[in-house]
């Protein structure tokens, strides 16, 4: 069912986990989307308690569809892709319950759009759709390249095990993800890196270039990440995120074992706070060195921004916009970040944020912001001034609801 420019949109987003301000993407559309005026649906996989809890928090601007799945789900569902030509991560939400959720919300509801919340719900939404006689048109955020990122993660992370799970998907991932135009009206991502990326994969396998690819960007909740005015600690290094993914893992080892031994020779007092849920053991043991504090999941990370000297995004490798970074450049703390943490971005490098490659480079800048505290807060400031700028998420959200449009009208034609 159609929209008529400027009237509500009737939106249907089918997510492969509970939106949340950790899972911030999905959580700040919903919130900024209702917010603008449109009927909002979500229809998304629950585990426990937690998601129960993250659910209470969307109900005020969307209704919830909950859907029970069991913990070994994901294993099965796995399995089942192994000898077909189906990515695993395309597998990850591939319930039987999800799928008919989405299917009974559509043959009951009267939606304009399907929002597809990254690859892990692609094949779910298409599943649920694929032989209805009208679906609405299906617009899926992709968020990011997973093919680009799993070739980064072959050459760059040094352990075995996540390089073993990017060889066994990377070659079905370029291919599905080749693939996205024949399945959506419209596909959005985070970055013009991984619009290329998708670009490529769609003419190297001779797929046709018609379907709309556009860059959405990620923004800030700017009242909620902002400087608090408290005092700074001392020669103290934030490196903040999830740390179960494999990147950030990678990022949070090299900080550790290869950038603050040469940053303790010449400053050993340097304290380093490594701050997100599900830290390894292998991790966590780095807290025996008193400078180390590991604080896995916190509920709010803002405090520990607040007080840093300064922030830091050690990445070897990655795609898409990298939250942490704006946060933190948000809350007036100076960031230092890897290149690969800055390409999404147009933060102007020595003057917004300040950007290194190798360990000593980090070295070198970790040692020059904390011997000059004016130059560090004016760091932090001028951060903040463009985060303003170029990250506001209800921007964001316009935008992504002129692809619902295009999409509604393209169906049209």
């Amino acid at each position: 069912m159609s929209a008529s420019p400027d009237e509500p949109l009737r939106v249907l987003m089918v997510a492969p986990y509970v939106p949340s301000p950790i899972r911030v993407r999905p959580f700040q559309f919903l919130r900024t989307l209702a917010a603008r005026g449109h009927a909002l649906t979500l229809i998304c996989p629950v585990h426990g308690s937690a998601d129960a809890e993250a659910l209470a928090a969307l109900r005020p601007f969307c209704t919830t569809i909950p859907v029970a799945v069991g913990r070994t789900a994901t294993l099965q569902n796995y399995l089942r892709a192994l000898p077909s030509a189906l990515p695993l991560q395309a597998a990850h939400s591939l319930s039987p319950a999800l799928v008919g959720a989405v299917r009974t919300a559509l043959v009951g509801g009267t939606y304009t759009v399907v929002h597809i919340e990254h690859l892990r719900a692609a094949e779910v939404a298409w599943a649920a759709t694929r032989d209805l006689a009208a679906p609405p048109p299906l617009v899926l955020d992709a968020v990011d390249s997973i093919s680009l990122l799993f070739e980064r993660t072959l050459r760059k992370n040094p352990a075995l095990r996540p390089r073993v799970l990017a060889l066994l998907d990377l070659a079905r991932t370029k291919r599905y993800e080749a693939a996205y135009g024949r399945r959506f009206a419209h596909i959005t991502l985070t970055s013009a890196e991984d619009r290329w990326a998708l670009t490529t994969l769609r003419t190297f396998f001779g797929e046709p270039p018609g379907t709309p690819i556009t860059v959405v960007p990620n923004g800030v909740d700017m009242a909620y990440f902002q400087p608090t005015g408290a005092e700074r600690e001392p020669a103290t290094v934030i490196f903040a995120g999830k740390l179960s993914y494999h990147a950030n893992e990678a990022a949070a080892f090299f900080l550790l074992r290869t950038v603050m031994p040469l940053v303790w020779r010449t400053h050993p007092t340097v304290r380093v706070v490594i701050a997100g849920a599900n830290p390894s053991q292998r991790l966590k043991a780095h807290a025996r060195d008193q400078r180390v504090t590991v604080t896995g999941y916190v509920p709010d990370l803002r405090p520990y921004l607040a007080r840093a000297s300064l922030a830091i995004a050690p990445l070897r490798y990655g795609v898409g916009v990298q939250n942490k970074v704006l946060e933190a450049m948000a809350m007036g703390t100076p960031v230092l970040a890897a290149r690969q943490a800055t390409v999404a971005l147009a933060a102007r490098p020595g003057s917004e944020l300040l950007v290194a490659d190798e360990a000593p480079d980090f070295a070198e800048a970790i040692l020059a912001l904390l011997a000059s505290p004016a130059r560090s807060a004016a760091l932090g400031q001028a951060g903040r001034t463009y985060v303003e700028r170029h990250h506001n998420w209800a921007t964001s959200a316009a935008l992504l609801e002129q692809c619902y449009r295009a999409a509604g009208a393209g169906r049209r034609k």
